[in-house]
């Protein structure tokens, strides 16, 4: 269920707080369009683009945006915010496959089932673009460059989801935080954010079960981390002080 905007959104660019209040409702405006369209999409085509977009639904910290087995039926623009996705297995087995962020897209798994595979929840109050699915699929075989845009998201996400696979079964587990603390300075980076001083939205628990680490792991790698002056911080707030070493580190698996 979709929840209610409680206060400031997304992250700090240049110090000033970003909020819902600041960003304009249009996709030329959003902060985020480089992101999540193409540059040859044409004013037109954007206008088009545009009269799809069914709502902006707003998501509150720790609320869900689509449950595992809920009914496909549109896809979902980070806009502002942080988001897990989480596949269920019975009772017992939650595994977080994914954290996304603004300019990226949220419920691509329930494509090809016409059902969603996992569950997505707002790790701080959010907002996103709500896409029909249908209505999109129209539009991409009339735009050759949305379409083939389109595909390239979903390739990344193939990829990114090999190189969690990756991370889980062949290394340490120094070298999966430090491969998912470089991931994510390389996401804000492209966002505009600073690439070495970021807060960190998911818990250590949500991060030990999105390795394969357990939170007390996590935490003695931060710990080691800290003390090699390769990181400093509070467990969320996190400065990257020597990131050669990090890289490192990850290429000796």
């Amino acid at each position: 269920m979709h929840g209610s905007h409680k206060g400031p959104l997304g992250g700090v660019s240049n110090g000033v707080p970003i909020s819902i209040a600041s960003i304009s409702t249009s996709c030329a405006d959003c902060s985020m369009h480089e992101l999540c369209l193409p540059a040859v999409v044409s004013d037109k085509d954007l206008d088009r683009l545009e009269s799809i977009l069914s709502k902006r639904v707003r998501v509150a910290r720790g609320d869900v945006l689509y449950r595992s087995g809920d009914v496909f039926t549109s896809l979902y623009a980070v806009r502002l915010g942080h988001f897990k996705t989480v596949y269920s297995e019975g009772p017992s087995i939650k595994q977080i496959i994914g954290f996304q962020m603004s300019g990226e897209i949220l419920g691509m798994e329930g494509i090809s089932h016409s059902r969603h595979k996992c569950s997505s929840i707002a790790l701080e109050d959010s907002e996103v673009c709500e896409i029909p699915y249908a209505r999109l699929e129209s539009l991409l075989a009339e735009l050759p460059s949305l379409q083939a845009h389109f595909h390239r998201m979903m390739s990344r996400e193939i990829d990114r989801e090999h190189r969690v696979m990756l991370l889980l079964g062949s290394m340490s587990a120094d070298q999966r935080v430090a491969a998912f603390l470089l991931n994510l300075s390389r996401r804000y980076e492209t966002r505009g954010f600073s690439a070495n001083h970021f807060v960190l939205r998911m818990t250590r628990e949500d991060i030990g079960n999105y390795l394969g680490l357990t939170i007390e792991s996590v935490s003695r790698v931060f710990s080691r981390f800290k003390k090699n002056d390769w990181i400093e911080g509070s467990p969320r707030d996190v400065k990257l002080l020597d990131r050669k070493a990090l890289e490192e580190l990850c290429t000796h698996y």
